[in-house]
């Protein structure tokens, strides 16, 4: 796992050493093991690298790695599950290998297959690659976007790295805040790919490649997409539930047996989760140690508190299992955060899964993750909300809708009531409305939030804007496949594998993600809906399958997810830290958003009308970066000592 950064002159100038060492060491914490550099002969391109070394710990593996002429040149993050196989392919062709590394296999099947050698290539990857007979520069994202990659051009040049952070420093480039993309991260609580909160910067698409040429020209091809079964073909396939129990466990062990490859030490995370604890079953039955696992839990929060399940099932497999216990103190990671992901982040969960990621890096230095397993197999309760909505008669529906402002809300969003409130309000609305509504913190009343003269320049905001990408895709589906199709392509994408990212690389942690498996992503996207969710029972074949590893206390327990107990701890401990961000007549939030509406939702939570936490974690990590952005983008990183390659 590592981090890269690279740039490409279009305009006959020269690429500047120090200032591409500069954005390769902003993101030191992605490699601290080793870096490099490359710069071509006429100076029209440079690669940046750091280095987290995992497989293969010699300096051999470092890079940049060239072909044998100097060529072609490439940087690489993440792992390539399927290298060994494509590494005999190619010595059977005559290459030859000086490392163990799956970095070399792309180089040498770039030779073989150019540009269509990323079809071949299966796993975890962003990738940037230099041609210097071709004087062309290739960019590629993995298939699921575990791995990000972000990139601005410009008339003259170009420039890519890992995180946005590795752009900060430089003045060819438009780094100020877009205000058009304000009201999607409160509606969403990210920017949708591919776009960012900065003027110039987008992101490479998950399974796309992109070319730049010495001209400027770009071109972009999606190389791969998952396709959810329409209705059609999924009766046409009538796949049996013997058989399917079948190959889900075959396909999950390989998944998880092509993560375990490693030069360093490895273990889990362990939620207490049904997805996790399949993980750790695996592992605990493919390795000849104790698998060592690591959970989190919240003081004096028990409706937030997985860590008793986590120990069921720590127990279960005899691992060597650690817990760690979050306190409202972690709020004072609320910076650290907002800079680890280049700007405000909606999910609140990032702050346990920072603290467990820095902990959990004291011990190994790879971890197994449990992401993806709801995404695919149909996990939250809002899969199930969605297709009874769905089922339900339009009067019915409209009832519900009319009704809804008399059903009292809970304490907390988790709270039953709460759940059949948001259900009732958003019955009535199509689809994919539904869906984003439910998922939503400010939908309904971002205009309201926006300042007025900002919603003026910018207009009122699409709240489909993240679905226009996908939206050819969804004819013939179900309304499940439906709800998974935009969840994975929105959710776990902008989301979940955001935070996993730079929650455990901030840490210089490596996290894989067996469910995000090629074959196994495939293999599920073509179920019937009635094996990923039969009735309320959600992950149906799933549980199934694993019924071997799952204990049954953990099969029983409702879908918790992974929150943050922040409405109870910004009425206590935090709100003086609350009230002066929010509250302070200096807040920087008010060249973007309606000051008396914030000073509303504060007041309304501190009066207990509402359970507002998520929404002032939102509006919080707004200000922080907007508070922060003008040090970010004069600041850059020290130029580190190069190491030897």
């Amino acid at each position: 796992m590592c981090g890269i950064c690279g740039e490409m002159r279009f305009d006959g100038g020269h690429v500047d050493a120090h200032a591409l060492a500069e954005m390769r060491d902003q993101i030191v914490h992605r490699g601290p093991d080793s870096s490099g550099r490359y710069v071509s002969p006429d100076g029209a391109a440079g690669l940046g690298f750091r280095r987290l070394a995992i497989i293969d710990l010699n300096p051999t593996a470092n890079q940049p790695m060239a072909n044998e002429d100097g060529s072609i040149q490439v940087v690489f993050n993440g792992e390539i599950y399927n290298f060994a196989d494509i590494r005999e392919e190619l010595i059977a062709r005559g290459h030859t290998f000086k490392s163990r590394s799956d970095t070399e296999v792309i180089v040498h099947l770039y030779e073989e297959y150019g540009e269509q050698c990323i079809d071949r290539l299966d796993g975890m990857f962003a990738i940037g690659l230099w041609d210097n007979r071709l004087k062309r520069m290739l960019l590629a994202r993995d298939r699921a976007g575990k791995k990000p990659l972000f990139y601005a051009q410009t008339p003259t040049h170009v420039i890519f790295g890992s995180e946005i952070k590795a752009f900060f420093g430089r003045r060819d480039v438009d780094l100020r805040p877009d205000p058009a993309m304000v009201p999607y991260y409160f509606v969403y609580g990210y920017v949708p790919c591919p776009d960012t909160f900065y003027r110039g910067v987008r992101q490479v698409e998950p399974g796309t490649v992109m070319t730049f040429d010495r001209d400027g020209r770009s071109s972009a091809r999606r190389f791969w997409h998952l396709r959810f079964s329409s209705e059609d073909d999924v009766s046409r396939a009538a796949l049996d539930e013997t058989s399917a129990k079948s190959k889900l466990r075959e396909l999950m062990t390989t998944a998880v047996r092509r993560r375990l490859m490693s030069d360093v030490p490895l273990g889990a995370f362990l939620s207490g989760g049904v997805d996790s604890t399949i993980v750790v079953g695996l592992m605990s039955r493919l390795l000849d140690r104790p698998v060592k696992t690591f959970s989190i839990g919240f003081k004096d929060s028990p409706g937030y508190d997985e860590t008793a399940f986590a120990r069921i099932a720590a127990k279960r497999f005899n691992t060597d299992h650690t817990e760690f216990v979050v306190e409202p103190g972690a709020f004072d990671l609320i910076e650290r955060l907002v800079w680890s992901h280049d700007g405000p982040f909606g999910d609140s969960s990032a702050v346990p899964t920072s603290i467990v990621s820095e902990l959990t890096r004291k011990q190994v230095t790879v971890v197994l993750t449990g992401d993806g397993g709801d995404e695919l197999f149909a996990g939250y309760s809002r899969f199930y909300a969605a297709v009874t909505a769905e089922r339900t008669p339009a009067v019915v529906r409209r009832a519900l809708k009319a009704m809804s402002h008399s059903i009292p809300v809970g304490a907390t969003p988790r709270h039953l009531m709460s759940r059949v409130q948001r259900f009732a309000a958003a019955a009535a609305l199509p689809l994919d409305e539904r869906i984003t509504r439910w998922s939503s913190l400010f939908y309904d009343d971002v205009e309201e939030l926006i300042a007025p003269e900002l919603l003026r320049a910018t207009g009122r905001p699409d709240r489909l804007r993240y679905l226009r990408r996908i939206e050819g895709d969804g004819r013939g589906l179900s309304p499940l496949n439906r709800v998974l199709q935009i969840n994975f392509n929105t959710y776990l994408l902008d989301d979940l594998l955001v935070k996993t990212d730079r929650c455990t690389m901030a840490n210089s942690l490596e996290a894989r993600s067996p469910f995000l498996d090629t074959d196994l992503m495939e293999f599920a996207a073509q179920l019937p809906d009635a094996m990923k969710l039969n009735g309320r029972r959600t992950k149906a074949l799933l549980r199934d399958t694993f019924d071997d590893l799952i204990p049954t206390e953990i099969q029983r327990r409702g879908k918790m997810g992974f929150g943050i107990p922040f409405g109870q701890w910004f009425r206590g401990s935090l709100r003086p830290v609350l009230d002066d961000l929010l509250l302070s007549p200096q807040a920087r939030y008010r060249e973007y958003l309606s000051a008396p509406y914030v000073h509303r939702v504060v007041q309304r939570h501190h009066a207990g009308e509402a359970d507002l936490g998520l929404h002032l974690w939102t509006l919080l990590t707004f200000e922080i970066w907007l508070r922060s952005l003008p040090g970010w983008l004069q600041a850059s990183a020290p130029v580190a000592a190069e190491t030897p390659a």
